[in-house]
C-alpha cells in the first residue's frame, strides 16, 4: 500500500515539491549564509518525494539547532507551513484525499522547524 500511495503522490505533485526543495537546497548551498539550512532542505526534498511509510523525529535539540530554527521560522518556515496546511485542507475535503492531506500536515510540521530533525522509516 505504501508503494502505491508513494507512486500516486509522486505522480500528482510530489515530484514538483521534491524538485523545488532540491533547487532550494542547491541555492542555499551556493550562499555562505544558507549553508546551515542546506542539509534540512535536502532532507525535506527526500521526504517530499516519498513521504508514505516515514515519520519525522527529533535528532538534535542543541542551542545551534534552536537558533537556526527560529531564524528559519521567521524567514521562511511559516509561509511554507501555511502552503502545506492549505493543500491539506483542500485534500481533506474528499475521503480519497485524506492520506495525502496527512502527508501535507507532516510536511508542514517539518517545514516549520527543519533543523535537528530526521526522517526515518516506520
Amino acid at each position: 500500500m505504501r508503494l502505491l500511495l508513494n507512486v500516486l503522490w509522486f505522480i500528482f505533485g510530489g515530484w514538483i515539491s521534491g524538485s523545488l526543495w532540491l533547487l532550494a537546497g542547491a541555492i542555499l548551498a551556493i550562499t555562505v549564509v544558507g549553508l546551515p539550512w542546506t542539509p534540512a532542505a535536502f532532507r525535506i526534498a527526500g521526504f517530499s518525494y516519498w513521504p508514505f511509510g516515514k515519520i519525522v523525529v527529533d535528532r538534535d535539540v542543541g542551542a545551534a539547532s534552536l537558533v537556526l530554527n527560529i531564524l528559519w521560522l521567521l524567514l521562511a518556515g511559516w509561509w511554507l507551513a501555511l502552503h502545506h496546511i492549505v493543500l491539506a485542507c483542500a485534500l481533506a475535503v474528499t475521503i480519497i484525499g485524506l492520506p495525502f492531506a496527512w502527508q501535507h500536515v507532516k510536511l508542514a510540521i517539518l517545514s516549520l522547524t527543519p533543523v535537528g530533525k530526521a526522517v526515518v522509516e516506520v
